[in-house]
């Protein structure tokens, strides 16, 4: 995989992107889909005799046997298995490392962080075979959607043509209009309108998803074989309370900053509360303790619409809180609500093309890195950027673009203003498709970490957030999973 021509320099990490985002390969299956891993079919087992019951802190280990839909064992790994420990009766959740030993079985780890009762819950996301196809498709074409400009002149009159991020994607027969961003240096594609010129683009938005899948891909990737949970191999166990009396596994004691490594798991899920394992998280249970925590900052939240959820719930948890854009009816922004009283300014925007949304201004879409160098920084001053969803339909190399120059300009800041708070939103889960699976978005958030390594940036793991409870996988998750995520992120900004 070639590592793309930038105008920022790439961080180390993201120089070599088959290093970083390797993954066990899959052995040409000659189209029998027969021969691909099957959820009815793979088992798993303890890995060592099971107990009357468990202390809490100790681990729970079992061994993943994938098979095909024949029930013979596969001989090779790649597939992606996700593993949880549930506790449904308290409302309790965790994410268990699945460790792909690359010989058709997995070693599944699992930390026991609460008293009670659990039960361990396997479900096949992707055979190999699928992943394999989604490899494909991701580093061979150039896009899997494509997205319509809209021309005006002075007349008023409208034409309508393919955009992209190459020219080749626009379809077009004849001359492409280019676009630089004069920021980072990205570039962005447009067939030449047939009768306006290139300068009279005002509007963008969503076009077609194309198809880039075979037959026998389709039914790898069909919903019957798809994100199912695997017959359960586990009887549920007991955890006992610690010897201290503690029913929780206890946080770090250390408060909440930038820099701080997580672990696996990051965290779980009690009574719908998720308790950090990086740092001693706080709760803020009252628009009160919100708002005492938001006083006097002012924040900038550039991202996706799983990130403008964030502004979104904030705005309905405050009454207090105004929204200044009444009349802002487009998906991506601008939005910006204040609390005078206590000097709170909040604002979201889209991050910049690419980007899947309903008609908008292309005015409205400014990048990233313009608005990260026009921001004076300072311990006021919280910054939280959310990318993933809208690059998954994209070879690697274009989103490692884009975070070389949103990294270039988080560097600066912080240079300029090194008490600015940077947040990164890690991505969700919530696709499975060819256009958005979550093993594109696993990836993404590989790079997302390798991109920021180094700089005194915090993460909000929202994958593990969205993947740690008994509930479907949404991509637009619901309250309770992002009234955690603004917890944690305002357990940053007020760690004490």
């Amino acid at each position: 995989m070639e590592s793309p021509s930038l105008s920022y320099a790439l961080p180390p990490e993201l120089t070599n992107l088959t290093h970083l985002l390797y993954w066990p390969p899959t052995p040409e299956d000659k189209g029998d889909f027969l021969a691909s891993t099957s959820p009815l079919t793979s088992t798993y087992h303890l890995r060592r005799p099971g107990q009357a019951s468990y202390a809490l802190g100790d681990s729970l280990e079992a061994i993943l046997v994938a098979r095909d839909h024949r029930g013979t064992p596969k001989t090779h790994g790649g597939d992606l298995f996700r593993a949880q420990l549930l506790g449904p009766d308290l409302k309790a959740g965790a994410s268990g490392d699945v460790q792909d030993l690359e010989n058709g079985t997995y070693l599944l780890s699992f930390p026991l962080l609460w008293a009670g009762k659990a039960q361990v819950q396997v479900r096949l996301i992707h055979s190999s075979e699928a992943v394999a196809v989604l490899q494909r498709i991701w580093r061979e074409k150039k896009a899997t959607v494509d997205f319509r400009g809209y021309f005006r002149g002075p007349t008023g009159k409208e034409e309508t043509v393919t955009c992209n991020i190459d020219p080749q994607s626009t379809g077009a027969k004849g001359p492409t209009c280019q676009y630089r961003d004069v920021d980072s240096g990205e570039l962005w594609f447009c067939a030449q309108p047939r009768t306006l010129p290139c300068k009279s683009l005002v509007e963008h938005s969503s076009g077609s998803y194309l198809k880039v899948t075979t037959k026998h891909d389709d039914a790898l990737l069909a919903w019957n074989v798809t994100d199912k949970v695997l017959p359960q191999g586990i009887s549920p166990i007991q955890i006992r309370t610690a010897a201290t009396g503690n029913s929780l596994a206890l946080s770090p004691p250390h408060p909440c900053h930038p820099g701080l490594q997580a672990p696996k798991p990051s965290g779980f899920y009690h009574q719908d509360v998720w308790h950090s394992l990086t740092c001693s998280s706080r709760s803020f249970s009252t628009g009160d303790s919100i708002l005492g925590c938001l006083a006097g900052h002012v924040v900038h939240m550039m991202g996706d619409s799983t990130l403008r959820q964030w502004w979104e719930y904030l705005r309905d948890t405050l009454p207090s809180l105004k929204p200044m854009n009444l009349h802002v009816t487009y998906q991506t922004g601008p939005l910006m609500a204040v609390e005078t009283s206590r000097n709170i300014v909040l604002h979201w925007r889209a991050h910049g093309r690419p980007l899947r949304s309903l008609r908008t201004p292309v005015a409205s879409l400014h990048s990233v890195v313009r608005v990260l160098g026009g921001l004076a920084g300072g311990p006021h001053t919280v910054v939280v950027l959310g990318l993933g969803a809208h690059f998954t339909t994209f070879p690697p190399s274009i989103f490692a673009q884009r975070l070389a120059g949103i990294r270039a300009a988080v560097a600066a800041l912080l240079a300029r203003e090194p008490l600015t708070l940077v947040v990164i939103k890690l991505a969700n889960t919530g696709y499975k498709s060819v256009y958005g699976s979550d093993w594109f978005t696993l990836q993404l958030n590989r790079l997302l970490r390798a991109a920021f390594a180094g700089l005194p940036v915090a993460f909000v793991d929202a994958w593990e957030m969205t993947s740690s409870l008994a509930l479907p996988d949404d991509i637009h998750p619901k309250p309770l999973i992002i009234g955690n995520e603004v917890n944690f992120f305002l357990s940053l900004i007020c760690p004490t």
